[in-house]
């Protein structure tokens, strides 16, 4: 079939417009009535396509404004509290008991400048005793000890109701300005050493503390006091008490006592940084001299 049969059979598929005028005609009328509905499909795709872009652009302008919208409201209350703080709590600081239970470094031959700072600063006595004493406490320079937490073990221990103001016999007061009646220095084993030897004692051996009691130093070892030793192992605390008992003591007037029964607690004036056991004797540690109390 030609091309034109083909047109012709589609315009009688369209039904025509009813008149019978020949095949010429019926021929002509079928290739309008296909350019017809080719015009006419064109403008109803276009406005189709026109109407969509358009339903198309409202909705997105619409999400757009309401995303925006969304975008710049507050948070809600909840919102608030569900974000956590960029910021840690601070943690409580370190008591005084729990800084005196831990051990510090320190080198068992330090040397310092034999230089000191006495801890600023003044502590009464707790309570009224018969006689009153009063110290100082210095710290060699250079030491990476915390000077008020020692002057603290000072004025607690020493008016501690086990110690020497015990009854009231004595109170100690601490003082930085003024004549003390003696002074608590805590000091590097080089140093120590030094001090000692000006009242004919030696610390080396064992490297202990000493009253120097041709000067007014009570001298303890900073390595001790950081580092303890093996008969108290790691009760460092009560050792630091026992170290200004037993110093303290000579001070005032005491001197080495050692225990005389098996399972006895040592003395406070025994030599308990060199020993516990003496003549086949097992002394248990005390850093008291009223321990009953």
């Amino acid at each position: 079939a030609t091309p034109d049969a083909e047109d012709a059979k589609a315009g009688d598929g369209d039904g025509g417009d009813g008149e019978g005028d020949g095949p010429a005609r019926t021929a002509g009328a079928g290739r309008g009535g296909h350019k017809g509905r080719l015009l006419a499909g064109a403008c109803a795709a276009a406005l189709t396509l026109g109407l969509a872009v358009a339903v198309s652009g409202q909705h997105h302008d619409g999400a757009t404004a309401l995303d925006a919208k969304t975008q710049a409201a507050p948070p809600s209350v909840d919102a608030k509290r569900s974000v956590p703080s960029e910021r840690p709590s601070p943690s409580a600081p370190p008591t005084y008991d729990e800084l005196m239970g831990r051990t510090y470094p320190l080198a068992a031959d330090a040397k310092g400048p034999g230089t000191f700072t006495t801890v600023p600063g003044s502590a009464r006595a707790p309570r009224q005793g018969a006689q009153l004493l009063s110290y100082r406490v210095d710290v060699e320079d250079g030491l990476k000890l915390d000077g008020q937490l020692f002057a603290d073990a000072v004025q607690k221990t020493l008016n501690d109701e086990r110690s020497w103001a015990h009854q009231r016999q004595r109170a100690f007061q601490r003082i930085s300005e003024g004549q003390p009646d003696f002074v608590v220095t805590l000091a590097s084993p080089g140093t120590t050493a030094d001090w000692c030897a000006k009242s004919g004692l030696d610390t080396t051996v064992d490297n202990v503390s000493c009253d120097s009691a041709a000067t007014p130093r009570v001298m303890i070892n900073a390595y001790r006091w950081a580092q303890g030793s093996t008969t108290y192992g790691d009760a460092i605390h009560p050792y630091r008490q026992m170290l200004i008992n037993h110093e303290v003591g000579h001070r005032l007037g005491h001197n080495h006592v050692s225990c005389t029964q098996d399972g006895q607690l040592a003395p406070v004036m025994q030599q308990q940084t060199k020993f516990l056991d003496h003549d086949g004797i097992t002394c248990l540690p005390n850093p008291w001299p009223y321990p009953e109390n």
